[in-house]
């Protein structure tokens, strides 16, 4: 086991956080966490990583694990570039690359059967042995890897003090991944990455050697990662096995088990007190009446089961009908910073639709919602009778000095403190938030305050960027089922692709500065995507098939050609044999013109001398014709 919570218990002051909680984690086992807003997911997460302490019980982790912790939004400054940053964590393979280089030069220079040989081939070895175990030679690979699929190809070189929150998220999960810990702990890991790089992460954490502990509420990030889920609710742990779905199914059965056993021993009860009342007095049948007050003492009491708190409702009205076509982009061009976003864009959106705007991040999906709200360019046209209303996933709209009461209030004057105080309820903001300031709230509780603004605004066209962001799972499915129950038209942005199923009717994506729209919903945009891929790939293949067939004629060569390669190979062979005997015997030469005795023999050293200038003439004329022949 890598981590084991035995009985835990936490309090912030006098308020109870959970108690009473009891899980394990092995060695590359997948688990889900998973509770409403405030049940105490992240400060179970910080018990596990050592921030916190428990109030009671104990955190046991094996001798040396190495965790991995990804925090919501934690990303970090570095004024390093992308590539260098995720170099760092390759520090120890790098070196022991460079340390064995050295070694390898210094062995060439030592004479083979010293000491020093020997203890440095041992040292070499043992590099080698690291150097294969942690594969170092394929730093390159693994890094470039990993940017790639999360969304920096071509980004190797940008300062990562320069780039955004969501990016520099994204790479801190990317140098997580490339660390390889032994536990890999994300919080809400695919807030920030698009649906391409999603499906990448899935892939390759199905690979990943460690465990993961996850807390997401993205329903299908769930169901394709976990084999475990554990929920906090009403301040206790429970385990399910199994994914998301099957995890909706057992709490499901178990809720209704333990409200049929509840209820069983509630009318149990009710019969054993019925039958005491009403016995107990007579000689009769007291002894009976008493042997039953014996049972009901001995009988342990089961807890009610609890009943979660009403997840919020929404519900989107408007007053005006639209016209058929509530929007037509004629040949949008947009850009921001001096980036050019969409070039051209086409698009008709009519009364009642539901269209998802998908893309990868960056290609201006936010941008063309916020351009569309603010009708500033003439190649926008809106249709009569609209009024659009714009959901901002980054919060700008809201006055982070108001109370949450004064925020929704003062847009709408008209309507009496029962009706704001009812309409903030009903979207899961109560009695305890009225006061709060816009900057104090949590990010669930500041897209609830959202939603309920964007309520009230009662347009006919709703423009939704990422909705579903800091939502729990209960307010996610109630977003989503009154989504579906709205009539009105509705453009959204989002990357969770269980919403954007259970939604989208279109799904028009920005793509190469191009609007691409599809006229069906999610499964029919996937399948034609993969169709399309499929395509490209038969293009490629068939490419490669045409340069390996002409690359094939070009290296055709005739049966003479290959005669005379084969007999320049012969040649090239006879000669280098020619040139080392001749070499040799000019060595042995000179080496004997060193000999004391033959210098003193006038006549033996003119001959020696004849036969060196001999063989450097054969010697220089076997060079020319190697040099030729080569």
């Amino acid at each position: 086991m890598l981590i084991t919570v035995d009985n835990a218990e936490f309090s912030y002051g006098d308020n109870l956080i959970f108690s009473s909680v009891s899980f394990a984690v092995n060695e590359g086992e997948r688990v889900g966490l998973i509770g409403a807003n405030g049940e105490g997911k992240t400060t179970l997460i910080k018990l596990i990583t050592g921030e916190n302490l428990p109030d009671g019980g104990a955190v046991i982790k094996k001798n040396g694990i190495r965790i991995g912790y990804l925090e919501q939004n934690g990303g970090y400054s570095s004024g390093n570039t992308v590539y260098d940053e995720m170099l760092k964590v390759f520090g120890e393979e790098l070196s022991a690359v460079e340390k064995l280089q050295k070694l390898s030069e210094k062995l060439s220079q030592i004479d083979a059967y010293t000491p020093e040989y020997a203890t440095l081939s041992a040292q070499i070895e043992s590099l080698n042995a690291f150097i294969s175990s942690r594969d170092a030679y394929n730093v390159e690979v693994k890094i470039k890897t990993v940017l790639n699929g999360m969304g920096f190809m071509g980004r190797y070189d940008a300062i990562v003090d320069t780039m955004s929150g969501g990016e520099k998220t994204r790479l801190k999960l990317a140098r997580l991944l490339l660390e390889q810990p032994d536990l890999l702990i994300l919080d809400e890991p695919t807030n920030h990455l698009d649906i391409s790089t999603l499906f990448w992460l899935e892939e390759y954490l199905s690979g990943f050697k460690g465990a993961i502990l996850v807390v997401s509420h993205d329903r299908y990030f769930l169901d394709k990662i976990t084999t475990k889920i554990l929920e906090i609710e009403n301040k206790k742990l429970v385990s399910f096995t199994g994914n998301y779905s099957k995890y909706k199914i057992l709490k499901a059965e178990r809720q209704a088990r333990l409200q049929k056993e509840y209820e069983a021993q509630q009318e149990e009860r009710a019969k054993l007190q019925d039958y005491v009342d009403r016995n107990i007095v007579r000689a009769t049948t007291a002894k009976s009446a008493l042997s039953r007050v014996n049972k009901l003492e001995r009988m342990e009491i089961l807890e009610k089961p609890y009943t979660p708190p009403k997840a919020p409702t929404y519900k989107f009205t408007y007053e005006n009908q639209p016209y058929e076509n509530v929007l037509r982009l004629n040949g949008l061009n947009l850009e921001i910073g001096g980036k050019r976003l969409i070039c051209g864009g086409q698009l008709l959106i009519r009364r009642g639709e539901k269209v998802a705007l998908v893309g990868e991040n960056g290609t201006g999906k936010s941008t063309l919602l916020k351009a569309i709200m603010k009708n500033a360019d003439t190649a926008i046209e809106r249709g009569r009778f609209t009024s659009y209303a714009l959901y901002d996933q980054e919060g700008a709209n809201l006055n982070g000095e108001n109370t949450v009461l004064a925020e929704l209030w003062e847009r709408h004057v008209g309507l009496t403190q029962t009706e704001v105080r009812s309409a903030l309820a009903r979207c899961g903001l109560f009695e305890e938030d009225m006061t709060k300031s816009v900057k104090s709230l949590s990010g669930g509780e500041r897209a609830k305050l959202a939603l309920c603004i964007l309520e009230c605004e009662h347009g006919n066209v709703l423009l939704l960027d990422e909705p579903t962001n800091h939502l729990d799972l209960p307010a996610h499915e109630s977003l989503e089922k009154a989504l579906k129950e709205f009539d009105g038209t509705l453009v959204f942005v989002s990357h969770d692709r269980y919403f954007i199923s259970a939604i989208a009717q279109r799904i028009v994506e920005i793509e190469d500065c191009t609007l691409n729209a599809y006229d069906g919903d999610y499964s029919f945009y996937t399948e034609q995507k993969r169709k399309k891929a499929e395509a490209l790939k038969k293009e490629e293949d068939a490419k490669k098939l045409i340069q390996r067939e002409e690359e094939k004629k070009s290296s055709y060569r005739s049966k003479k050609e290959r005669a005379e390669e084969e007999k320049r190979k012969l040649t090239v062979k006879k000669l280098e044999n020619d040139i080392c005997l001749l070499e040799e015997e000019e060595k042995e030469l000179t080496d004997s013109l060193s000999d004391p005795e033959v210098l003193q023999d006038y006549k033996r050293v003119n001959e020696i001398s004849a036969k060196l200038q001999a063989i450097k003439l054969q010697l220089d004329a076997l060079y020319k014709e190697y040099e030729a022949v080569i």
